[in-house]
């Protein structure tokens, strides 16, 4: 009999799915020698409220040792399910970025629920003058919320999708009752590119442009993009991506996009992303948005809606 292990997700797509499944061969020896799936929407049909789906007033999971949970909190609903995967589950994990840092999800944050439902409902793109949906949807919350300010994490592990080597090191860590070894550095930590100082470049560049490198030379001799100008998030990003040596980003010559949130446990991507930059000579101000730096950290209250005296300019 292997380990129970439980697997749940909330505000996600899937990819963090995906990415367990990229594990691969391994995979195959994880779940037919060591892990006994009990539930996993996902995969499996097993109902909340019993196998008819209509049985008591509470949602019930089974007890499990390992509880794994994509996405993250959005809605009433959500609550429900990761308080009841808290409950039942001795170890829970955070998988994904949405779950540790709120991820994509969480650009909701920077708005008002009202805005966003009318934009996403009722724009002209979409069906203007249409009512929005109240027919056994679940309420919404104040915000999308990563699962650490709601419960209790044990281990988390960010990545949008996350590493699958790293996802297979947690569970075979936790069966070997070890700790994990996984990256505690910043994308720039483990990038090979050249630097050289200070860039030659005040202000950054829109990514309408090619980077600079020779196709023919080894990644190493490319000169790092934050140097060329490009809006590199390197710096501020918790390492991790790597599947070949480079950063992925990196290695296909395009600059970091920060998906797998900050390097830092309470870290703001924005506003350490302000201080690289100007550690590199470049002008912050010259940065379009930078209110998208967030784009997959705006949980722990780092994305909030702007305040009206402030609309004008981008805070």
């Amino acid at each position: 009999m292997g380990v129970r292990t439980a697997l749940e997700w909330l505000s996600s797509c899937s990819g963090c799915e995906i990415a367990i499944l990229n594990i691969g061969e391994d995979l195959v020896a994880l779940l037919t020698e060591h892990l006994d799936i009990v539930h996993a929407p996902v995969i499996m049909d097993h109902k909340y409220y019993g196998q008819c789906g209509d049985e008591g007033d509470h949602l019930e999971i089974p007890e499990a040792v390992i509880g794994i949970v994509t996405g993250g909190v959005s809605n009433e609903e959500h609550i429900e399910v990761l308080e009841e995967m808290r409950k039942k589950c001795k170890i829970l994990i955070a998988l994904g970025s949405c779950a540790t840092q709120g991820g994509i999800p969480a650009l909701m944050n920077g708005q008002n629920s009202a805005q966003s439902f009318a934009e996403i409902y009722q724009s002209p793109s979409t069906d203007e003058g249409s009512s929005l949906p109240d027919q056994g949807v679940p309420k919404l919350l104040d915000r999308t919320y990563a699962l650490d300010e709601r419960v209790k994490i044990d281990l988390m592990l960010p990545g949008c999708p996350p590493n699958p080597a790293h996802i297979a090191e947690v569970i075979t860590a936790l069966l070997e009752n070890r700790d994990p070894e996984l990256p505690t550095k910043s994308v720039c930590d483990s990038c090979p590119t050249k630097r050289e100082g200070k860039g030659s470049v005040n202000t950054v560049k829109r990514y309408v442009e090619n980077v600079e490198f020779d196709p023919n030379k080894p990644i190493s001799e490319m000169r790092c993009l934050l140097e060329q100008g490009f809006m590199c998030m390197g710096p501020v990003t918790a390492a991790g991506c790597a599947k070949r040596g480079a950063p992925s980003c990196i290695e296909a010559r395009v600059p970091c996009r920060g998906c797998f949130g900050s390097v830092l446990p309470k870290g703001n991507q924005m506003l350490d992303m302000m201080n690289a930059l100007a550690s590199n000579g470049i002008d912050f101000k010259s940065v379009v948005d930078r209110r998208s730096l967030l784009r997959f950290s705006g949980a722990h209250g780092n994305l909030r809606p702007k305040k009206k005296a402030a609309m004008k300019e981008d805070v």
